[in-house]
Order: structure tokens, then C-alpha cells, then sequence
């Protein structure tokens, strides 16, 4: 029994010794642990810190929008150095600022901070004005006057850089009035843009409102004028036509430093300012239309009161198929308000008129002019003009009828022209036809038209309509076979440019669709 008992004292001292050493070794494999993650989290943080200490070296800082009357460019500079010491400071401005701003102040503790003037200066060489030429590094913050960034909001917005390196990263301000997330439709051939709303998507193609930008200096080289004003407007339609987004951080925001613009002419200057910078850039960038997202529509186009926007056609290629657009929608919007005027009259005194040429293959492929014409054509019985009094008294000399228009005789030959006013002269043209030998036939004919020629006159007998320019006007019978005598068989589905051996249409050129509805107030 001794024996026995003293195996059991055994076997129990080794069961216990054995647990004691499962929890010790238990214990020192969480202290392990511990020390694993401590570890993790400590080389973590250095890493992040590593990482925007190294793109803090590599980072300019742009100020672009700003006024010169009353600014908050000092203050913005202080707290950007308190934030980014030694990071470049790039002032782009149009022009010299006035009052100056004191640059030797900001530039005591060892900022880099400079003032770019983008206007001419005999004594500058042309890269001395490109801000381009100044930037250094791989990225660039763009802010606007008056802000207060901190760190953390930086370091947010470059987490999101580093993940979506070929997008801008955008941060609204608490203040800011509008925070939209806007798409665009650019056709840039038809000289059209419009904002489309998104408000659901954190993707945009514009930032409305005041913000700040973070973007690989990259993207900026990719564009022709990235600081053109109003900014950011005209470098998000920039982006866009590279089809480059914006990712708009909803969840940050800025705080404004010092308010500006509290009086309400301080307000009205800044209004007046945008508004001017806007309508520059719609022109410089080519859209005579713009379409807001609200639906409003603006116009930067020719008027009554202004030429049209392109000058003598040569060859009958009008300047802006050289260039790669088709006629202005302001021109078109003239020439659907000239026609309409001229059907009018003509139906009005009993004139028997029909489409022509162009205008009737416009009306055939689309209802309306087509979207490369500069004027439109009609067929009229040279018997009937002495029933429009308008084209009566243009027989001797020209005539404004009492809604402004100009009715003459064309000095290339016998035919009459009305236009939409004295000074735009965008324009009907109106063709005598008379009958010989069951044959219609007229006195001018243009050698290089290869669709003006004579025509059997049962093409008119009886004359028929057609919907053009969001009514019915006359047309030949048959219409589909005239076009063809005129311009040669499949030409209503093979469009062509009106000299195809100097400027050929591709396939990749598409036809758009009409919208004949008038939103163009003359």
C-alpha cells in the first residue's frame, strides 16, 4: 500500500508540474504577442508618418483663387507654414496683385513663397509665367484664399491620393454654399456642355463650391491652361474631356480663416468678377451653349446684335469644319429663326416655295439643318415674287421688314437673300426657278455645288411638306428620289462635308439628334 501511495504522490507532482508549464508557457507566448503587435502598431505609425513626411518633401502648395481688393493671403500663408514648414508656396495670379502683397515678410522664417504673374512682362521669359515651370515635386495641394488645413485633414485626403493616384481628391469647406457632385456631357464639335447633377455619387466630373485639391503634378501637365480662371471650374472641364474624376470627400471638411466679402459691394465685385472670368472661359474653351444643372440655359454665342460667329466661307468649307467643330448652336438657332420668318412670309403672300439642296437632305436624314450648314436653301417660282412685297422692293435695293430682317438681292447672282439682321448675317437664300420644256431651270448656277442643277418639274406637281425645323414646310414630291438626282444615289445615308476631296466625314462622326424646341432668347 506504501508503494502504491507514493506512485499516485508521484504521478500527481508530474500532472501538476506538467499543467504549471502549459500555463507558463501560455503566458509568455501572450506577452509575445503583445510585443508582436506593439511592434506592428509602432512600425504602422512610423510607416504613415514616414510616408507623409515623404510626400510633404515632395508636395507644392498652390493659392489660386483669391481677389486683389480684399484677400486673406497672409494669414492663409502663416497657417499653411505652421502646418507644411518649407514646403514651396506658389500666388498664381492674372496679373500683378494690388494692393501688393508684402512677399519679403512672408518669406522671413525660410518659406518658399512666390508670386507668379501670368500677364505679359518684356522683362520674363515665357516660362517664367508658367507655373508649370515652378513646381518641382510630384504633388500639389490647390487651395483657395482664406483656408485653415490641418494635418490630419491632409493626411486623409493623401491615404485617398495614394489609393486613386490618377484621380483629384477633392474637400469641400463647412461653409461652402453648394457641395455638388455634377457630371458633364462635353461635345466639343458642337460646341455644347452641360452639367448633370449627381448628387448620390462620391465620383464627380466637377466640384462645385469652395474646396481644396490634392493631385499628382502629372495630371496638371496633361492639360492645356490647368490654372486658367474661373478655378477650379476650368480645370474640372479640363479633366473631364481626359475623362480624369474627382473624388469628392463628403465626410471632411475645412473651416474658413478670416470672412471676406461681408458688405454688399464687396459681394457685388466678386459677382461681377466670376460672371466676366466665366463667360472668358466659356469662350475660350469653345461652347457657345451651356446647360446648368438646374436646366437654365446660357449662351456665349452670336446674337442679333453681333456677327456670326465665323466669317466668309471660302470654298464652301466654313472655318470651323477646319478646326474640327460643326456650326455653332447660336448660328444654327439664327438660321431655324430666319427660315421660320421667311416660311411665313412666303406662305402668307402665296409664294409656291420648296426646300433645296442641303436643307432638304437635312430635312430628310433629320429634321432640321444639317449640323455642318451655314445657310439654308429654298426653291421658289420666279413668277410668284411679285407677290412678296418684301422680295419686290428687294429687286432694287435692300429692305428691313418690320421684324428686322434684311431681304436683298445676292450680289453673286440672280437670287434674293434674307438675313437674320444688318449686322448677323446668317441667312435664307432664296433661288427663281422658272419652266422650260416641262424642265425647272434658273439663271445663276455655282459650278462647284454638284447638286445645283435642273430638275423635271413633276418633282413639284404637286408639291408635298416635310417637317424641318420643328414645322411642315414645302418640299419636292419623291423626296428621296430629287436628292438623289441632286446629290447622287444612298446620299440621304452616307452623309458627306459639302467638298469631301478637301475634308472627308468619317463613320466615327456621328449625326446627333435634334432637339427643335427654342431656348435661344435674341
Amino acid at each position: 500500500m506504501r508503494i502504491k501511495w507514493a506512485k499516485v504522490v508521484t504521478l500527481a507532482v508530474i500532472i501538476f508540474n506538467l499543467i504549471g508549464l502549459y500555463y507558463i508557457w501560455k503566458l509568455l507566448s501572450y506577452v509575445n504577442i503583445d510585443k508582436h503587435y506593439d511592434h506592428l502598431r509602432s512600425n504602422t505609425g512610423s510607416s504613415l508618418h514616414n510616408e507623409r513626411s515623404h510626400v510633404v518633401k515632395d508636395l507644392t502648395i498652390v493659392i489660386r483663387k483669391f481677389e486683389y481688393f480684399e484677400n486673406d493671403i497672409p494669414e492663409t500663408i502663416q497657417s499653411l507654414m505652421s502646418v507644411f514648414p518649407k514646403v514651396p508656396i506658389l500666388i498664381v495670379s492674372d496679373t500683378l496683385p494690388y494692393p501688393p502683397l508684402n512677399l519679403k515678410e512672408l518669406n522671413k522664417n525660410g518659406t518658399f513663397v512666390k508670386l507668379i504673374n501670368l500677364n505679359f512682362n518684356f522683362n520674363r521669359l515665357f516660362e517664367e509665367k508658367n507655373p508649370l515651370f515652378h513646381i518641382k515635386t510630384n504633388f500639389v495641394l490647390i487651395i483657395p484664399d482664406s483656408t485653415r488645413i490641418s494635418s490630419k485633414l491632409f493626411n486623409v485626403m493623401l491615404k485617398e491620393l495614394k489609393v486613386q493616384p490618377d484621380r483629384l481628391i477633392s474637400t469641400p469647406f463647412l461653409n461652402s454654399n453648394v457641395k455638388d457632385c455634377l457630371k458633364l456631357k462635353l461635345e466639343l464639335k458642337e460646341w455644347y456642355l452641360e452639367y448633370i447633377l449627381t448628387s448620390d455619387s462620391d465620383l464627380c466630373d466637377v466640384v462645385k463650391g469652395k474646396q481644396v485639391i490634392l493631385l499628382e503634378t502629372g495630371i496638371l501637365r496633361r492639360l492645356p491652361d490647368p490654372f486658367m480662371l474661373p478655378f477650379p471650374e476650368a480645370l474640372y472641364i479640363q479633366t473631364s474631356s481626359k475623362n480624369i474624376k474627382v473624388k469628392l470627400l463628403r465626410n471632411q471638411v475645412l473651416r474658413d480663416g478670416k470672412p471676406l466679402f461681408e458688405t454688399t459691394h464687396a459681394q457685388w465685385k466678386v459677382r461681377q468678377a466670376e460672371q466676366g472670368r466665366r463667360r472668358h472661359m466659356y469662350q475660350t474653351l469653345g461652347f457657345k451653349k451651356v446647360v446648368l444643372e438646374k436646366g437654365a440655359v446660357e449662351w456665349y454665342g452670336c446674337t442679333r446684335e453681333t456677327p456670326r460667329c465665323f466669317g466668309t466661307v471660302t470654298n464652301d468649307m466654313p472655318q470651323y469644319l477646319w478646326e474640327g467643330k460643326w456650326t455653332p448652336p447660336c448660328c444654327l438657332e439664327g438660321l431655324r429663326r430666319t427660315a421660320r420668318h421667311v416660311f411665313d412670309q412666303l406662305e402668307a403672300a402665296g409664294v409656291r416655295y420648296w426646300l433645296e439642296g442641303g436643307s432638304l437632305l437635312g430635312a430628310m436624314r433629320m429634321g432640321d439643318i444639317l449640323p455642318w450648314d451655314y445657310d439654308i436653301d429654298v426653291g421658289i417660282y420666279r413668277d410668284d415674287i411679285p407677290l412678296c412685297s418684301w422680295l419686290n422692293q428687294a429687286r432694287s435695293q435692300p429692305v428691313i421688314d418690320d421684324k428686322g430682317f434684311v431681304w436683298e438681292k445676292a450680289n453673286e447672282g440672280d437670287f434674293y437673300r434674307v438675313q437674320f439682321s444688318q449686322v448677323n448675317r446668317l441667312h435664307v437664300d432664296l433661288f427663281p426657278f422658272y419652266k422650260k420644256n416641262s424642265t425647272m431651270t434658273k439663271d445663276t448656277w455655282f459650278v462647284t455645288h454638284k447638286q445645283d442643277k435642273e430638275f423635271p418639274e413633276h418633282f413639284l406637281r404637286p408639291i408635298s411638306s416635310i417637317d424641318f425645323i420643328g414645322r411642315k414646310v414645302s418640299a419636292p414630291n419623291n423626296i428621296r428620289d430629287f436628292l438623289e438626282l441632286k446629290f447622287g444615289k444612298g446620299a440621304i445615308e452616307n452623309p458627306e462635308y459639302p467638298d469631301p476631296e478637301q475634308l472627308e466625314f468619317t463613320h466615327k462622326e456621328k449625326v446627333p439628334d435634334v432637339k427643335l424646341q427654342s431656348d435661344y432668347d435674341y
